[in-house]
This record gives C-alpha cells, sequence and structure tokens, in this order.
C-alpha cells in the first residue's frame, strides 16, 4: 500500500519553469496553484543567478509554508536548505541521493527522476527516496528530449509502496489515464502555467484527482 509522509497528499504537482514565468510572477502563479489545490510545488529554475534564485526560493517558502503545501527544490540540496525547503527533487545527474539525505536530513521529503524504469525507482527508494517520478508519457515542451515512458510502469511501480508521480505533457485530457493507472501525483508545467487561469486550472486538475484517485474515493459501508 502506498504510503503517504511528510505532508504529502495526492493531487497536481506544480513545477515553476524560469521562462514561462519570469522574474516575480511566478510567485504569484504559484500562490495561484495553491489557491486552486496543488498540493506540491516544485521550484525549478535554469536561467536566474543563484542569489535570484535564493531570493525567489525564500519567496515561495512563505507561500507554500503559509499554505501547508511542501516546497520542492529542483537539482539543488543547498538551495533546499537556504531557503529551508521541504525538500528536493534529483534527477539522474544530480546530487548523490544518500549525499542529498545526509545534507537535508531525514525529515526531508527527496523525490528521484526514474525516467521509464522500474529498476531506476527500485534502487532510489532502496537509498531513501521518498517518492518516485517518471515519464515523459507525452510529448512535452519542457523536455522535448526525454525517453518515452509506458504507462504500465505507474501500475508496476505502485509494489514500491511509495508515492509515484507522472510527468511529461500531462493535461486535463490525458492525466486521468495516468491516475488510474496508478500516478499518485501529476507533475505538470506548461498545462497549468500556461492556462490563462491558472488558480481555475488548477481546479480542474484538483477535480481530476477527487474524481479518479482512490485516496479520495469513500469505502463502501
Amino acid at each position: 500500500m502506498t504510503v503517504f509522509v511528510k505532508g504529502m497528499v495526492p493531487g497536481l504537482y506544480a513545477i515553476t519553469d524560469s521562462t514561462l514565468l519570469p522574474g516575480d510572477s511566478v510567485v504569484s502563479a504559484v500562490a495561484a496553484a495553491i489557491r486552486g489545490g496543488a498540493t506540491l510545488v516544485q521550484y525549478r529554475d535554469k536561467i536566474n543567478s543563484g542569489s535570484e534564485q535564493r531570493r525567489l526560493a525564500m519567496e515561495l517558502q512563505k507561500i507554500c509554508q503559509a499554505a501547508g503545501v511542501p516546497l520542492i527544490i529542483n537539482d539543488s540540496p543547498q538551495l533546499a536548505l537556504e531557503c529551508q525547503a521541504s525538500g528536493v527533487h534529483l534527477g539522474l545527474t544530480d546530487d548523490n541521493l544518500n549525499e542529498a539525505r545526509t545534507r537535508l536530513g531525514q525529515s526531508a521529503l527527496i523525490g528521484a527522476t526514474c525516467h521509464g524504469k522500474l529498476e531506476l525507482a527500485s534502487t532510489a527508494v532502496a537509498a531513501g527516496a521518498d517518492y518516485v517520478a517518471f515519464g515523459r508519457f507525452f510529448q512535452s515542451a519542457t523536455k522535448p528530449g526525454a525517453p518515452p515512458a509506458a504507462i504500465s510502469v505507474l501500475t508496476n511501480a505502485k509494489s514500491l509502496n511509495v508515492p509515484v508521480v507522472a510527468i511529461g505533457g500531462v493535461t486535463l485530457e490525458n492525466g486521468a489515464q495516468l491516475i488510474k493507472a496508478g500516478a499518485d501525483f501529476l507533475a505538470v508545467v506548461g498545462g497549468l502555467f500556461e492556462a490563462d487561469d491558472i488558480e481555475h486550472q488548477a481546479r480542474s486538475f484538483t477535480e481530476l484527482f477527487h474524481r479518479c484517485h482512490p485516496y479520495f474515493q469513500t469505502p463502501a459501508s
């Protein structure tokens, strides 16, 4: 059975993009996503300077902390420490998961990118990952060169008993099949932050989870 720990609740995993959300626009956009029900936020910034990343991460941490939503920092355990974020998300070329755990402590929320490979996820969980992320499942503007993943990996990953994240071209139209296959979180970038009304878009994803994810289903009496 999947165990949800460290403030994790199945739902929309909002991932920022410094190209889509330049400067302080990322702060208001994340606030809107949280109002719409996002249950996890990841700050992903490949453009800004280190000092600007620290400033924005600290602003996002204030918003997330006030809402009780974990803030995850992409790639950088150091930045996660500096802004007191909930944790870090690591790719295959990022800081070693064991090293990140040592730096951030047992209470930190650490996720790992596993592409479409269950064996990578098994290794990550053995090393202490709190959740595993698979993708891309559909064409993705954020990571167009990422290798495709089979939707069946979401079902197979349930045996790991940690939350499973689906990423890559996720939309309101294809999200239900990912949730039904086993995704506990839908990680969305453009499908959320390119919307004219981010709060409304987030709410629509949230409603999708309430309809499709077993976490929200009332057991039959």
